[in-house]
């Protein structure tokens, strides 16, 4: 957005290690271009990520309250088979 503002009279630097090397207008702009859809890929591939992991987490979850259900059930059939 900051880009957008500049016109061809204003100049642009890079920075490069400790060195401000001047840049082309449309250079910057295609340079940062590439670094926000590079930035939005990473982001939808780490949402993808935890979508992926809270699906993991649920399903076990799911299989703990089972075991837990039957662990339960099994409790219950010892102390009846102990009366």
């Amino acid at each position: 957005q900051e880009l957008e503002l500049l016109d061809a009279t204003n100049t642009i630097f890079k920075l490069i290690g400790p060195v401000l090397v001047k840049q082309d207008m449309e250079e910057a702009k295609a340079t940062v271009g590439k670094r926000l859809d590079y930035i939005a890929g990473e982001i939808k591939r780490y949402e993808q990520q935890m979508q992926e992991l809270e699906r993991r987490a649920e399903q076990q979850r799911e299989l703990l309250g089972r075991l837990q259900q039957d662990f339960q059930r099994a409790q219950g059939k010892v102390a009846s088979c102990k009366s």
